[in-house]
């Protein structure tokens, strides 16, 4: 820490980055530290609901693991920041789990307050390793923010080290969560009664109705209420958004970021 504190002491003197306050920044605008710290705090406002909203999620029948990602899990939350869930499944049930989950999601009391229940990415126990595997998911991955588990969360990062590659002080074992000691008995009954063919048809059902509704969507150009494409990126063992809308693009302005960088330090 002694060491990185002179280099980035020496960046500033050379004024290749600016200090403002206790950050660093490549731009010298005083505004960033200010909306930064306004961030943080409605962070952790968020964080607060994330934490029992996440409790109650966990028991949704199927539901193993449920993490914080997006912004709120690095800490920030601008005016129209939502609470991104990263949910674990059982293996073969994901889609019971997440369309209860949705249907849970289109309650009237919850309509209002749906930006803090934004269940967006779901995998289950059975193919647990990232499939894009890039700087952009690999943030993703050592930023999030494990809640609630039985296990299945440090079986997901055992699955994906490759994330060091990125992040090699990242220390993916050692992050804590609360552990569902006790399921409630409702879950418990639930998941006996679809443990048969009739789960197996259900969750293929599920699947299969959510993949041709999405796919629709994306042929209609749809946008959500941030004015971003709407796309799901769908198998029997995962929903996630389509990266196809994000990453690429993201890709492109980091690799661009990191040349413009390279010419003004190394000219």
């Amino acid at each position: 820490m002694e060491e990185l504190t002179k280099k980035l002491q020496q960046l500033v003197f050379e004024k290749k980055i600016w200090q403002l306050d206790e950050f660093y920044s490549l731009r010298n605008n005083q505004t960033l530290a200010k909306r930064r710290k306004t961030g943080n705090a409605r962070a952790d406002i968020f964080l607060n609901k994330a934490t029992w909203i996440s409790r109650l999620l966990s028991q949704f029948p199927y539901v193993r693991a449920i993490g914080i990602s997006g912004s709120v899990s690095k800490n920030y939350a601008d005016e129209q920041a939502d609470i991104d869930y990263f949910v674990i499944t059982h293996a073969n049930r994901l889609w019971i789990a997440r369309t209860l989950m949705h249907l849970y999601k289109k309650l009237p009391f919850i309509k209002d307050r749906k930006k803090f229940y934004c269940m967006n990415y779901y995998i289950d126990e059975s193919q647990l390793q990232i499939e894009e595997q890039n700087i952009y998911t690999a943030t993703e991955l050592v930023t999030m923010m494990p809640m609630y588990g039985n296990g299945s969360i440090d079986n997901f990062y055992a699955a994906n080290q490759w994330a060091l590659i990125y992040f090699p002080n990242s220390q993916l074992q050692e992050k804590k969560y609360q552990s569902n000691s006790k399921d409630h008995w409702l879950k418990i009954m639930f998941e006996a009664i679809l443990n048969n063919k009739i789960g197996d048809w259900l969750d293929d059902y599920f699947f299969r109705l959510t993949t041709k509704r999405w796919k629709l969507k994306e042929e209609q150009g749809r946008l959500n209420t941030k004015g971003e494409r709407m796309g799901l990126k769908t198998s029997k063992h995962c929903s996630k958004p389509n990266p196809i809308f994000f990453h690429n693009s993201f890709m492109i302005k980091y690799e661009q970021k990191l040349a413009e960088m390279n010419q003004k330090w190394n000219p």
